[in-house]
Formats: C-alpha cells, structure tokens, sequence
C-alpha cells in the first residue's frame, strides 16, 4: 500500500528545529567569541548527526507508520537539510553584514594565523586573503553555504537513513491515513 505522507510538509517543522538549533549555536559561539573554533563545529557536527536522526524517526513514527526505506529516509533528511541550510545561510549573512560587520576581518585574521603557523609565505597568504575575502561577502556565501551545507547534510543523511530505515512486513497492511 502506497505511503502518502508529504515529505516537504511533514519534514517542514523538523527542518525549522535544525535551522533554529544552528542558529543558536552560531549565536552561543558568538557571544563567547568562539565562532572560528573548529573543535566546537565538530562537536556540534556529532550533535547534529543525533538530531537529525531523531527527527528522521519521528517523521517515520509519526508519518509513516514506524516503517520507511533506506531512500524515504534519505529523502527526509536531505529535505530537512535544505530547510534549515535555508535558514543557517540567512542567518550567517545577517551576522557577518548586521549583527557584526567586523566578524568577516576577525575571520580573516584567523585565516592569516593559520596561514603563518603552517610557514606559507607572505605572497600566497595576500593573495589566499584576497580571495577568502570575495568568497565572505553575502552575494557568494549564502549559495556557497547552501551548496555546501546540502553536500555534508546529504552525507548525515546518507548515514542516519542507514539507522532509521524500518522495513515493515509487506503481508500486513499499514493503515490508510
């Protein structure tokens, strides 16, 4: 029997969650002038991955009937990724133009520590410099960071659907909704 849950409608408040979760993050590292701390975008990459596979099993319970396939899976993550990819990007323009103009010196400032520290030379570090700073203003960032954000949401997907998916018996019929 064919499933007819919407995945656009029904993953829409599960994508509105991880959006606004990130935006949180973006603000916590913010006001604790952390927001180039690579140690806490890998951590919260790790919470990330649980929370989307917590909203991945709830659209199966409560949309599906507690059973979805490998691709329905992967389909509602990758939905729920390009909601709050939507709203991330929004946000990170709003913070490097609004909230904090100077946010994109601070981050070029940290690109050119990193780049010192690795003993590359002052030629390539102007001209990583130059280019780092094209790629920050909002014109290129936000499609850049919705590209991006789609691709490593695509790979969290990739790995929750490996873990959601439920087969369910196909001798017994799920209920029409």
């Amino acid at each position: 029997m064919e499933k007819s849950a919407n995945v656009w409608k029904a993953n829409l408040v599960n994508g509105l969650i991880l959006g606004l979760l990130s935006v949180v993050f973006s603000l916590v590292l913010w006001f604790l002038d952390q927001t180039f701390n690579k140690s806490l975008g890998y951590i919260f990459m790790v919470v990330e991955i649980l929370i989307v596979y917590f909203l991945v099993k709830s659209y199966r319970d409560n949309f599906l009937h507690g059973t979805i396939s490998f691709s329905q899976a992967l389909g509602a993550g990758v939905v729920i990724f390009l909601y709050a990819s939507i709203i991330s990007s929004i946000f990170s323009a709003i913070l490097y133009t609004v909230i904090d103009p100077e946010l994109m010196n601070k981050g070029l400032a940290a690109t050119e520590e990193i780049y010192r520290k690795r003993g590359i030379p002052q030629e390539q570090i102007d001209l990583g410099l130059k280019m780092a700073g094209k790629m920050m203003k909002p014109a290129i960032s936000i499609p850049v960071g919705l590209i991006a954000n789609m691709f490593f949401g695509l790979i969290i997907s990739l790995i929750v659907a490996a873990f959601v998916r439920k087969e369910g018996n196909p001798l017994i019929e799920t209920p029409q909704q």
